[in-house]
C-alpha cells in the first residue's frame, strides 16, 4: 500500500474513492485508516472508512468510524444514510427509520434519504408508508429507475399488482438492461397468475445477469406451474451452478426429475440433498423432501430449517399486524377456520366435503372456509359453499388474509395446504389465529413455531415417533383422513377401451410419479415377472416420462407392452376405472393418500408396505381402519411375496373386493357422521384449552 503523505484531505479522498468504486475494499480500508491518522478531523475520510468497513462486514468498527464522521460532519446527509444502512444490516429498521426521518427534517425532499427511508419502511413491513416515501423520492429524481422499481415493489406488497406492473414497465423503458426490473416484473406477473409471462420475464433477467441463480430458479418455478416440467428441469439445473449451495434449486431439481422418471444422475443429486438437510441449508422444500428415503428425524430437520427462514422473513409483518386474540363467550360455538387452495375439484376438496356436510349439524362449532385459490365453480365447491361459510381470499395478500381470518373471530385454524403447492406457511406464520393445526395436505411435522398441533392417528404417528414432531399431537380414534362417501361409481368403459388385455391380472399404481422411485419400480417389475400375463396400469406422465419407464422395464426384463398408461381424467371417470384393477400396489417412502381412499371406496384391494414416516404410513392407517390389516406388509420382500400370491389367486382378489364393498356400509373408515363427531370432540378439546388459557398438549380424542 502506498502511504505517501498527502498535502490535503481532498487528495486522500480522491485516491480513496476509486478504490471503493472498484470494489477493492481491503485496500480502501487500509488506505483510509492511514489517511485518517494524517487528517483525524476530516469527516468524509471517516465516513469512507466506515463504508469500506461495512463492505468488509466489520460492523462494530464501521459503527465507530461512522459515528465519528457524524461528530465531525453533523450536517452530512451521506453520513446519516450510511448509519441508517448500518442499522439495517444490524436488523434494526426502526432505528434506521428514526434516523432518516430526523435527516429529512434537515434536508426535506432529499431523494437519497427518501429512498433509504422507503427501504427501511419496507424492511419493517410498513408498506403504505414506504410507498409514500418512494413516491416523494421520484418527484426529486423522476428518471431514477431504482426509485421507481422500489415503488413497484411496495405496490406489489400492498396487493396492487396491476399498479406495480405499470411502474415496473416504466422502469424497463428507462433501463431495459436492468435485470432486477425484469425479475420484479416476473414476481408481479406471478402474483397475477400469469405463469408463462412471468417465466419469460425471468428468462430476460437471466440473460442479463447469468450469474444470478435466482433468475433461472424462479423461471423454473413458473415453467413447472405451467406444466413445462422438462424445461423447468433445465432452469433448475442452471440455478444450481457448480459449487452452488442453493438449497431451493437443488430440492426442486430433484423433485422435478422424480416427476419425469428422469433417474439419470438422481442418486448423486439425492445424496447432495440429504447433505443439504444435514447441514441445515436454507431453502430445501419440505414437501419435495418427503419423496426422499429419509427418516422422520431428517424430515423434521428439513422442515425446521425451512420454517426458520419463514419465521424470520415474516417477523416484521407479524409485528406490524399486531393481531389481537379472538375473544368469545364461554358458551359460544367455537369458530373454526380451514385455509386451503384446494376447495374444489382437488384432492383436498374431495376428501373433506362430506365431513363438512356432516359437521354442519354440530352446533358447537361454527365452520369457516378460507379459499386461497380462485373458485373452479364445480360441484365440490358448490357443496362446500353450502356446508360452511366460504371466504374467497384468493386475491388477498397474506396480511390481508390474516386480517380476514381474525375479523371472522377464528379461534382454531386448520392448515389444509402446508408446504404443498404454493403453500400457506407465510400466512400461518403471521399467527392469523391463536390455535393453529397442521392437517391433511402436508403429511409430516411442520417444524414451525406457529403450528400448535398436528392432527393424526395412532398408526401414522405412533408413540415411538413422538419426538419427531414439533407440534403437539392430536390423535383421532379413527383414520385421520376423511372421505367423500357420497360418490357414485359409474360403469367403466371396457378393458379394451382402457388399453388393457382381456385376461390376466391388472396391477395398478395411480400415485403421482414422484412417489414411484427406482427401487419401487424394481419391486413392481419383480411382481410382473412372477405373475404371468399381468400388466401394470399407471398414470401417464409428461415430456417422455412414459417412454422412460418403458425403457426401464425392458432393462429389467419386462416387456414394455406390459405397462399401460392412463391419461389424466375427470375424477368420476378415473374412479370408475378401478373396477378393472385387481390389486393396487402402493409406494414407499410416500404412500398413496387420497388415491388410496379412492381405491378402497371403489372396492379395489390395496397392498402397502408400512413405512417409517407419516407419509409412508397413511395407507396402513386406511387399511387398519377398513379391517384389512392382512394387506399391510412390514418389509419389501413381504410386499412382493404377497403381491405375487394375490396376483396368482383371482378368487382371493374377488373375495377382497367383495369385502371392501361391504365395508363401505360398515367400516369406521367411511363413517363420516362418526368422523365428524370425533373431529368435533377434538376441536372442542383444544378450543376449550385455549379459552381457559391453557397451553397445547398431546391429546388422544
Amino acid at each position: 500500500m502506498n502511504t505517501t503523505t498527502h498535502s490535503d484531505p481532498e487528495a486522500a479522498i480522491g485516491r480513496l474513492v476509486p478504490l471503493l468504486q472498484q470494489g477493492d475494499f481491503t485496500a480502501a480500508e487500509a488506505f483510509a485508516a492511514q489517511a485518517r491518522k494524517e487528517f483525524p478531523f476530516e469527516g468524509e475520510l471517516a465516513r469512507l472508512h466506515g463504508v469500506a468497513l461495512l463492505q468488509l462486514q466489520r460492523r462494530p468498527e464501521a459503527q465507530i468510524a461512522l459515528e465519528r464522521a457524524a461528530e465531525l460532519a453533523p450536517a452530512s446527509v451521506e453520513v446519516q444514510c450510511n448509519l441508517a444502512s448500518l442499522a439495517m444490516q444490524n436488523k434494526n429498521p426502526d432505528a434506521a427509520i428514526e434516523r432518516l426521518r430526523a435527516t429529512l427534517r434537515r434536508a426535506p425532499g432529499h431523494p437519497a434519504v427518501l429512498q433509504g427511508l422507503g427501504n427501511a419502511l419496507m424492511a419493517a413491513a410498513r408498506y403504505s408508508q414506504a410507498r409514500e416515501s418512494f413516491a416523494m423520492a421520484t418527484h426529486g429524481a423522476p428518471q431514477n429507475p431504482g426509485l421507481r422499481l422500489n415503488l413497484a415493489a411496495a405496490e406489489l406488497q400492498l396487493g396492487h399488482a396491476e399498479q406495480a406492473e405499470i411502474y415496473a414497465r416504466e422502469v424497463l423503458q428507462m433501463a431495459p438492461s436492468f435485470d432486477a426490473a425484469h425479475a420484479l416484473l416476473g414476481h408481479i406477473l406471478r402474483a397475477q397468475g400469469r405463469a408463462q409471462d412471468a417465466a419469460d420475464a425471468y428468462q430476460r433477467a437471466e440473460r442479463l445477469a447469468p450469474a444470478n441463480p435466482q433468475h433461472p430458479f424462479h423461471m423454473g418455478l413458473m415453467l413447472d406451474e405451467g406444466g413445462r416440467l422438462d424445461a423447468a428441469v433445465h432452469a433448475y439445473a442452471r440455478a444450481l451452478q457448480p459449487g452452488s449451495s442453493y438449497g431451493a434449486a437443488l430440492s426442486q431439481l430433484v423433485f422435478a426429475k422424480r416427476r419425469l422418471y428422469d433417474w439419470q444422475g438422481l442418486d448423486e443429486l439425492s445424496k447432495q440433498l440429504h447433505q443439504a438437510v444435514a447441514d441445515s441449508r436454507e431453502g430445501v422444500t419440505p414437501f419435495a423432501f418427503l419423496a426422499e428415503t429419509a427418516s422422520a428425524a431428517e424430515q423434521r430437520r428439513c422442515a425446521t430449517t425451512f420454517a426458520r427462514g419463514i419465521e424470520q422473513s415474516t417477523a416484521p409483518q407479524r409485528q406490524q399486524l399486531g393481531l389481537s386474540p379472538a375473544i368469545a363467550r364461554p358458551d359460544a360455538p367455537i369458530r373454526v377456520g380451514f385455509a386451503a387452495d384446494g376447495f374444489g375439484e382437488h384432492a383436498t376438496g374431495l376428501l373433506v366435503v362430506a365431513m363438512f356436510e356432516a359437521l354442519a349439524t354440530h352446533a358447537e362449532l361454527e365452520i369457516h372456509l378460507f379459499a386461497t385459490a380462485p373458485s373452479d365453480h364445480g360441484p365440490i365447491r358448490q357443496r362446500l359453499e353450502t356446508a360452511a361459510q366460504m371466504h374467497d381470499v384468493a386475491k388477498l395478500t397474506h396480511p390481508q388474509t390474516a386480517y380476514e381470518i381474525r375479523a371472522a373471530g377464528i379461534e382454531v385454524l386448520f392448515d389444509l395446504t402446508g408446504y404443498c403447492g404454493k403453500g400457506s406457511a407465510e400466512l400461518f406464520a403471521l399467527r392469523a389465529a391463536p390455535v393453529q393445526v397442521n392437517w391433511l395436505a402436508y403429511p409430516g411435522t411442520s417444524g414451525a413455531p406457529w403450528m400448535d398441533y398436528v392432527l393424526a392417528d395412532a398408526v401414522v404417528v405412533p408413540a415411538s415417533q413422538r419426538t419427531d414432531y414439533s407440534e403437539q399431537v392430536l390423535r383421532l380414534p379413527r383414520c385421520f383422513q376423511p372421505n367423500d362417501t357420497t360418490r357414485v361409481l359409474a360403469a367403466p368403459p371396457s378393458r379394451a377401451e382402457c388399453g388393457l388385455p382381456m385376461d390376466g391380472t391388472v396391477f395398478a399404481c395411480f400415485n403421482n410419479a414422484y412417489k414411484i422411485n427406482p427401487a419401487g419400480f424394481a419391486r413392481f417389475m419383480r411382481i410382473l415377472q412372477q405373475v404371468p400375463d399381468s400388466v401394470l396400469w399407471l398414470l401417464s406422465g409428461p415430456a417422455g416420462a412414459d417412454d422412460r419407464l418403458r425403457a426401464q422395464a425392458a432393462v429389467q426384463g419386462v416387456s414394455a407392452e406390459r405397462l399401460v398408461f392412463m391419461p389424466r381424467l375427470p375424477h368420476a371417470d378415473y374412479l370408475a376405472r378401478f373396477a378393472h384393477v385387481d390389486l393396487f400396489l402402493d409406494t414407499l417412502p410416500y404412500n398413496a393418500h387420497t388415491t388410496a381412499s379412492d381405491a378402497l371406496w371403489a372396492g379395489c384391494p390395496l397392498l402397502t408396505c408400512i413405512g417409517d414416516t407419516f407419509a409412508g404410513r397413511v395407507a396402513a392407517s386406511l387399511l387398519h381402519h377398513a379391517g384389512l390389516t392382512e394387506l399391510i406388509t412390514d418389509t419389501e420382500e413381504a410386499f412382493v411375496a404377497m403381491a405375487c400370491k394375490l396376483g396368482n389367486d383371482r378368487a382371493m382378489l374377488a373375495t377382497l373386493r367383495e369385502h371392501l364393498l361391504q365395508q363401505r356400509e360398515q367400516s369406521p373408515l367411511f363413517d363420516m357422521r362418526g368422523f365428524a363427531a370425533d373431529f368435533s370432540r377434538a376441536v372442542q378439546a383444544i378450543g376449550a384449552r385455549h379459552r381457559a388459557g391453557q397451553p397445547p398438549i398431546d391429546l388422544d380424542c
